[in-house]
């Protein structure tokens, strides 16, 4: 067939259209098959044929197919056109040889500028999607283009340009070159930044900048900032933005007699310019460098508004060990320009009551330094313990880059209490310290997350304490999916006491198993080392695990099977440990699992099925 020997310019094709009109055409396409097929039947869906004449449509849909077979470096298909309908034509059928396909002769992609030290831009360059040799794609290029465009902006590279961006093709030749140049030009930096709306002292939301002034400009910095002035709690909208001047070429605007000889160093299409430009590219960037601070500064603006200063909750649920609950949070995130807070909740059950506070004062960094003031009021009365305690703690709080939070506390607590056959008054005094961490996506239903705590507490009658005692837990749970239809959740709890008074010791710091969270198939709290009278003493040891494995039935519908085992006991290693197993349902509802499970203890006759029954997230 006749070749037209000349040289297509290609500035810009995408390589998919995916817009239907109401009365799209319909196409059968034959002869090729896959993405071009696909991207030739999307191309043609695009155009409404009602609204031409037989040999209107005919141009356009050789026209059509031709551009959406050039994006996969088809250039010359042979098309064998039929159209059925006359007026209007309700369908095109097409015959297509695709011919031979252009590939990448000469390939010239080049950084120039600040960010040809840069290192992401390195890396791109070092990855490109574009090879020599390679059949031309339209697509990995515009996405090149689109990388380097948004590297540009979140790197602070505003004056960025493409000095070079072209396609040449000589379909004659079945060859393709590519040529792609950006001039970043200068890299900004953070300039001043402004607040406008808190009621925080500035200082303190200084201190949680991830960058200073004069620091090389980051978008993601940016909002790792906002989500930090989020996190505190003290407002109800945060916005961090950099203040951009007007547009790099505001001195080209300025003189519009001679903007039509400059070289602006695009290509458009295959148009260009019969004379030589007055100015060039570079020449017009660096006379908008004239006068201006170097390196250029980004000013941010961060606009605040205060949160309410007084929130409240009220959240009911449900759960075997406890029967219905009830609770009730009253927040006050700010209490003054320092930024302290203060929480209080209250929390009923039938085996359990209690009040809380913490008031908060936090530090220079307030998201990773605070001292906390904690105060409350607790009454239990559950199988064989009764108990009325206050507590009064005070800590210092660390939250690590690595995600561990440490708490230093000193901690005092009355208790009166009658556990079985034994009952006291008892003040304890005593320091401890703990270090948890919790990691979790989608915190609705977690595909993947862990959460760890270990503590260790003395107390000791040399500072006045009733009783003396060396107290630590340790308590792990871990949840991982295999593929998306499979889930694992396995748990751990270690607890050990050293003490020559445990007579003295309240029920608040002894160990018991049994329950939703430790022993499935036993009831909430039942096991534990028993007096003569088979009543609960508690324990001074704890070890329980449990090991659960999930299927998706259909949907947020989840089966599961478990097995658990543990006890509390008084020395190392436990005479027995109490298992159960079972079979549960898991649907993830909008306020997160509902759990129900049937479980077999196999070591109690009497009670052989044992229903568990919870509402809320697993961490």
């Amino acid at each position: 067939m006749p070749m037209s020997r000349q040289v297509l310019l290609i500035v810009s094709l995408s390589a998919g259209v995916s817009v239907s009109p109401a009365l799209a055409l319909q196409a059968d396409i034959q002869g090729i098959e896959g993405e071009a097929a696909e991207n030739v039947a999307n191309y043609l869906a695009a155009f409404d044929a009602t609204e031409y004449g037989k040999g209107r449509v005919r141009s356009e849909v050789a026209r059509r197919t031709r551009d959406a077979l050039k994006a996969y470096g088809y250039y010359e298909p042979e098309l064998d056109i039929t159209l059925v309908g006359d007026n209007p034509v309700e369908r095109a059928r097409l015959q297509i040889q695709l011919g031979p396909r252009v590939t990448i002769t000469e390939l010239d992609v080049s950084v120039e500028g600040d960010a040809s030290d840069d290192e992401a831009f390195r890396q791109v360059l070092d990855d490109l999607p574009l090879e020599e040799g390679e059949p031309l794609r339209h697509e990995p290029y515009e996405s090149l283009r689109g990388r380097f465009s948004t590297l540009a902006v979140e790197r602070g590279y505003f004056d960025a340009n493409f000095t070079d961006r072209r396609i040449e093709v000589r379909p004659w030749e079945e060859s393709a070159r590519i040529y792609l140049t950006l001039d970043s030009g200068e890299r900004y930096v953070f300039g001043n930044v402004r607040f406008d709306g808190s009621q925080i002292e500035e200082s303190r939301l200084r201190n949680m900048m991830p960058f200073d002034s004069g620091d090389p400009y980051l978008a993601g910095s940016l909002a790792v900032y906002s989500q930090r002035l989020g996190e505190t709690g003290w407002f109800r909208s945060v916005s961090v933005r950099p203040r951009l001047q007007g547009p790099a070429d505001a001195l080209i605007q300025a003189h519009r007699g001679w903007w039509e000889a400059v070289d602006t160093g695009t290509a458009s299409g295959g148009g260009v310019l019969d004379d030589s430009p007055l100015l060039s590219a570079s020449a017009v960037n660096a006379a908008n460098r004239l006068g201006r601070e170097r390196p250029p500064r980004v000013p941010v603006d961060v606009n605040l508004i205060p949160a309410d200063r007084h929130q409240f909750e009220v959240g009911i649920g449900y759960a075997t060990d406890v029967g219905p609950r009830t609770q009730f949070s009253w927040e006050q995130p700010w209490l003054n320009e320092d930024g302290d807070s203060l929480s209080h909740e209250l929390y009923l059950s039938a085996p359990e009551q209690y009040f809380s506070g913490t008031y908060t004062i936090p530090l220079a960094n307030p998201l990773t330094d605070s001292y906390e003031l904690t105060y409350g009021l607790k009454n239990e009365d559950n199988e064989d313990t009764q108990s009325l305690e206050a507590s009064v703690e005070v800590a210092r709080r660390w939250l690590f880059e690595n995600g561990w939070t440490q708490r230093l506390y000193f901690r005092t607590t009355y208790e009166d209490f009658t556990q079985a056959d034994q009952e006291d008054q008892v003040l304890l005094m005593y320091p401890g310290i703990s270090w948890a961490r919790v990691r979790t996506r989608n915190p609705r239903f977690p595909s993947w997350g862990d959460r760890q705590r270990l503590s260790l507490a003395a107390s000791s009658d040399i500072w006045g304490s009733d009783a003396s005692f060396l107290r630590a837990t340790l308590d792990s749970q871990w949840i991982r999916m295999l593929g998306e239809d499979t889930r694992f959740v396995g748990r751990t709890s270690i607890g050990a006491m050293h003490t020559d008074d445990f007579d003295k010791i309240p029920p608040s710091l002894r160990f018991f198993a049994g329950g939703d969270q430790s022993v499935r198939g036993y009831s909430y709290e039942s096991l534990a080392p028993e007096n003569e009278d088979g009543e609960l003493l508690g324990g001074q040891h704890l070890l329980t695990a449990s090991l659960e494995a999930q299927r998706r039935i259909t949907g947020d519908w989840w089966g599961a099977a478990f097995v658990d085992t543990g006890n509390a006991f008084n020395s190392w290693w436990p005479d027995e440990l109490a298992t159960g197993a079972g079979l549960g349902v898991r649907w993830v509802s909008p306020v997160g699992p509902v759990r129900f499970d049937i479980a077999h203890p196999f070591d109690n006759e009497e009670d052989s099925w044992r229903l568990h029954f919870a509402i809320g997230p697993e961490f």
